[in-house]
């Protein structure tokens, strides 16, 4: 996922960590969306946490953390919070980390929903998808994000650092797809990209528009068994 408009530099390395907010309270299981105030369950702060000490490990070990940014949404900004503590960061709040548009946010989608003919013009074309945000602007926005934050961690920490951006299942898993050079439509339910897992984007220059090397973990699989992992969810 190289950057939209690369500008002239020294080469930098440095690695990006994406990390997906951990499980919200959601008893009804509806499309959240954008939607305000939806909290991480107690579960889901745990996630966090769990996250947040895979982190702070890392930089024990001699990595240099120095950026964390943070999609405004609640889930995230709660996800964002242990992991500031953690790494002594301040969470700089971004609208490009913001969960996708959804035409059927607030509602719990099942096939009596899906039967209504209100909703089929919004499932016309699932490949760009026709229900929300296009993939594609999913990846520009997701691109442009990831390399400012990569660029700003080597102002600040040198060639080598890392930032911290914290998203939403869908954005991240777009990053992905684009940065291993993927198709974008896929089948959600084939999605790695678990609660309060982190993708980590790995350049070896930021300043050169390559796609980066994906390297991904669970920090909080421990936490899984019965948790709902649709997407979404």
């Amino acid at each position: 996922m190289p950057s939209a408009n690369p500008t002239p530099a020294s080469a930098a390395s440095v690695t990006v960590h994406l990390l997906r907010h951990g499980q919200v309270h959601n008893p009804d299981r509806i499309v959240y969306g954008r939607l305000p105030e939806f909290h991480l369950s107690e579960l889901g702060h745990k996630m966090a946490e769990e996250a947040a000490a895979a982190l702070a490990q890392r930089r024990e070990h001699g990595a240099r953390l120095v950026y964390l940014a943070s999609s405004p949404l609640t889930r995230t900004l709660e996800t964002a919070a242990p992991v500031a503590s953690a790494l002594d960061l301040e969470v700089h709040p971004d609208e490009r980390l913001i969960e996708p548009r959804n035409h059927f946010e607030g509602l719990h989608v099942d096939r009596g929903q899906l039967s209504k003919m209100s909703h089929w013009p919004h499932m016309i074309n699932p490949f760009r998808p026709s229900w929300g945000e296009p993939y594609r602007q999913q990846v520009a926005r997701m691109a442009d994000v990831v390399v400012d934050a990569g660029r700003r961690a080597v102002e600040i920490g040198g060639d080598g650092a890392e930032a911290v951006l914290v998203s939403h299942q869908l954005p991240i898993w777009m990053a992905r797809r684009s940065a291993e050079g993927k198709f974008l439509p896929h089948d959600p339910r084939a999605r790695e990209c678990n609660l309060a897992s982190l993708t980590s984007l790995v350049f070896d220059d930021v300043n050169a528009g390559l796609r980066p090397r994906v390297v991904y973990s669970e920090p909080a699989a421990h936490l899984y068994p019965g948790v709902n992992q649709l997407p979404g969810l």
